[in-house]
């Protein structure tokens, strides 16, 4: 995918606070001129005499009145409109309620609520170059509204495209996972990787007045293709890793043992008997069974 940051960095849209009036007051001014409306009609047409100047009041109200109707808009809470006037932006009006703007004026809303997506499975290659599917929830909303409606050609797609983006780089980024656990991983260092699409996210997305309040990976699992293979090899690696750190247990219980006998001078050993001894306590210890003693009821050895 291209860049686009760049095509649109070279004449950004900034948002700007429109020059609006409440729809309140306007409707205000358009029952008074309703008003005085009815009365010239009422009253000329009741009259005797015609008046020139009270038609021509009746139809002067009735202009404006049609004029004023024609400026009336509703902005709904986390709701703006953009003000445009023969395509060029004009400002953006946030306030909520009954608004009202020159009839000739156009007006272009936009949600900037909080908007939550999941984004589809896709297949990356991790940083070892195992296939992997990943999906990743996203919390984002509008903060510049000039940018996102001008600036992209339709931002809620170029949100979508963005968060595919992004993770696929930060799945090509870091391993799927690392038994040693010596760096970071996908699966299990969930919240570094999820600051880090946030925050690629953030910078795809500046270019359309968008921020990513939240984000994280919902889906994390091998391809299919070698699904199988990868668990057998969690699996040895798991049953390798509860191997050494059994030995290593069982190496320093036989060495406290050695200690304990020699220093409280239970028994003499030599070479041979103390290297029998080591092998028998190993074996005790790091066996998966429960082993049977064997009690000696003759010699020494």
């Amino acid at each position: 995918m291209s860049d686009s940051t760049g095509a649109a960095g070279l004449n950004p849209t900034r948002e700007v606070r429109a020059a609006t009036a409440s729809g309140y007051a306007m409707l205000f001014l358009w029952l008074v001129l309703l008003v005085v409306a009815l009365w010239a009609g009422i009253s000329n047409a009741n009259s005797e005499v015609m008046v020139a100047w009270k038609w021509v009041l009746v139809v002067v109200a009735a202009v404006i009145g049609t004029l004023i109707l024609a400026g009336f808009y509703l902005i709904n809470p986390n709701e703006a409109a953009a003000i445009q006037l023969f395509g060029s932006y004009k400002g953006t009006d946030r306030t909520p309620g009954l608004r009202w703007v020159l009839p000739w004026l156009t007006r272009k809303k936009i949600a900037v609520r909080a908007n939550n997506i999941i984004s589809e499975k896709i297949k990356v290659n991790d940083l070892r170059g195992n296939p992997i599917e990943m999906a990743a929830q996203v919390v984002w909303r509008v903060t510049d509204t000039a940018q996102a409606l001008f600036d992209v050609d339709d931002y809620k797609e170029f949100v979508i495209a963005q968060i595919e983006a992004a993770v696929r780089s930060i799945g090509s980024r870091y391993p799927y996972d690392d038994i040693e656990h010596e760096e970071i991983t996908l699966r299990g260092n969930h919240e570094e990787v999820g600051g880090e699409l946030r925050k690629a996210l953030i910078e795809r997305l500046a270019v359309a007045g968008i921020t990513v309040d939240e984000c994280g990976l919902t889906h994390l699992a091998y391809a299919q293709e070698i699904a199988g293979a990868m668990l057998r090899r969690q699996q040895a690696e798991a049953v390798i890793s509860a191997r050494r750190k059994l030995v290593e247990g069982a190496v320093g219980m036989v060495e406290m043992a050695l200690e304990q006998l020699s220093a409280k001078d239970v028994v003499h050993l030599d070479d041979e008997r103390r290297a029998a001894m080591v092998s028998n306590l190993m074996v005790v210890l790091c066996s998966e069974r429960d082993t049977h003693p064997v009690v000696n009821a003759g010699s020494l050895y």
